[in-house]
């Protein structure tokens, strides 16, 4: 079975297939015949056909060569597009790496153990505590002492505060928010 685009390019190329194809069998009756005298019906049928096929042969080729053309602008474009997303991602990484180094600097800043920061890390991502337990291969209980343990030792009252805390200054502030902390 044909891709898409080799099935496109048959479909784009078939009317110039189909000129060939005229203006060979037409050039090739015309030669055969050898009319004794150009004025016959039979004649004048023939060079219009071997006319109509190098129209059809010129136009298919012209369709072709645009349709070539815009399909390299378009690839062009995606490759300059996939580069772009390569960069941002790269740059993004980057970022997220140090977001995330700083964010653990906090948590030993207030003397959470490993247990409780793996916890914290998963309930700052929005995790249930059902959920954290199945991921970590704890007992709930267990994921919900750990949660207590991390807002006491942070002072903080809650997952929203504790997201809040890391996630909040990651938007672009707006003028109503500039004004809440003056």
């Amino acid at each position: 079975m044909l891709g898409p685009r080799t099935n496109s390019a048959v479909r784009r190329l078939f009317p110039a297939f189909v000129a060939v194809y005229i203006l060979v069998f037409a050039s090739v009756d015309v030669l055969v015949d050898r009319p004794d005298s150009p004025s016959g019906v039979h004649f004048a049928v023939e060079i219009l056909f071997l006319l109509l096929g190098g129209a059809l042969a010129i136009f298919a080729w012209f369709e072709w060569r645009r349709d070539h053309q815009s399909l390299e602008r378009i690839e062009k474009a995606l490759e300059d597009q996939r580069e772009e997303y390569q960069r941002w991602r790269r740059q993004a990484q980057t970022l997220l790496n140090g977001l995330g180094h700083e964010i653990d600097l906090q948590m030993v800043r207030w003397k959470l153990t490993r247990a409780q920061r793996e916890v914290a890390l998963l309930l700052i991502k929005g995790y249930s505590h059902k959920h954290i337990a199945q991921v970590l291969g704890k007992d709930e209980r267990t994921v919900r002492q750990h949660g207590g343990a991390v807002y006491k030792k942070s002072g903080l009252a809650g997952r929203a505060e504790l997201a809040a805390f890391f996630l909040k200054d990651l938007l672009l502030p707006s003028e109503s928010d500039d004004s809440l902390s003056q």
